[in-house]
């Protein structure tokens, strides 16, 4: 919190608001989902910072300075915390809990590597639903680059949570269900928000939950 308020990365809602996120993933998921929430916020942050200046000439840069604001917090932590919480109540469900809870940080960070950095190093841009040429930043447009991008964010994740709960199944789990929030992000830019029914938070929202409800199911295919 203080080194978020100090280099002006969140507004002084936005710190609050996450230090409460913060404690609540704690209680359901200790220190490794602080960490998750630790590795999510400084990649997202590192990609919001790089090549700003290439960003601004594009006109993608982001508003406010950069500075994640309260509603942006819970976008895109808010699963996570909710899922502490559950977690903290409920021991027996601390262990799906937390593999949910990591899912829905693969899927944030997918979609902000892949939104912030394709941005920069995509080459050809598409419409999610129709494949044909789109313009760069646009809601709904992806590029392979940014694609694949996305998908080491959440390898990044993955193999965070794998080095403190032993690797297994699950690793490729989170890829998945990274990948499939990312991916859900996209349509749902394309089509809701596109048409101004679900606002962008909205939609990060529905993300994370993808990825957090994506993790439960290969959970439970493997358990069946």
């Amino acid at each position: 919190m203080g080194y978020a308020a100090r280099a002006g990365k969140l507004t002084a809602a936005g710190v609050w608001l996450g230090g409460a996120v913060g404690l609540a993933i704690y209680w359901g998921a200790g220190f490794v989902g602080l960490g998750l929430l630790g590795l999510f916020f400084g990649l997202g942050t590192a990609a919001s910072s790089w090549r700003v200046a290439d960003k601004r000439r594009l006109g993608l840069a982001e508003d406010n300075k950069g500075r994640r604001t309260a509603g942006q917090v819970l976008a895109n932590a808010g699963v996570a915390g909710g899922l502490g919480l559950l977690s903290g109540a409920f021991p027996a469900f601390a262990p799906l809990g937390q593999l949910m809870l990591a899912g829905s940080f693969a899927a944030a960070t997918a979609d902000t590597l892949s939104s912030e950095l394709g941005n920069v190093y995509g080459r050809r841009y598409y419409n999610i639903l129709t494949f044909r040429p789109d313009m760069r930043g646009e809601n709904g447009v992806v590029s392979l680059e940014g694609t694949l991008l996305g998908l080491a964010g959440s390898a990044v994740i993955a193999g965070a949570y794998c080095l403190v709960r032993g690797w297994g199944p699950w690793f490729g789990w989170l890829l998945v269900a990274g990948t499939a929030g990312n991916l859900a992000d996209s349509v749902l830019g394309a089509t809701l928000e596109r048409r101004g029914l679900l606002t962008n938070n909205a939609v990060n929202l529905l993300n994370t939950l993808v990825g957090a409800l994506v993790a439960a199911g290969l959970w439970w295919l493997a358990s069946a």
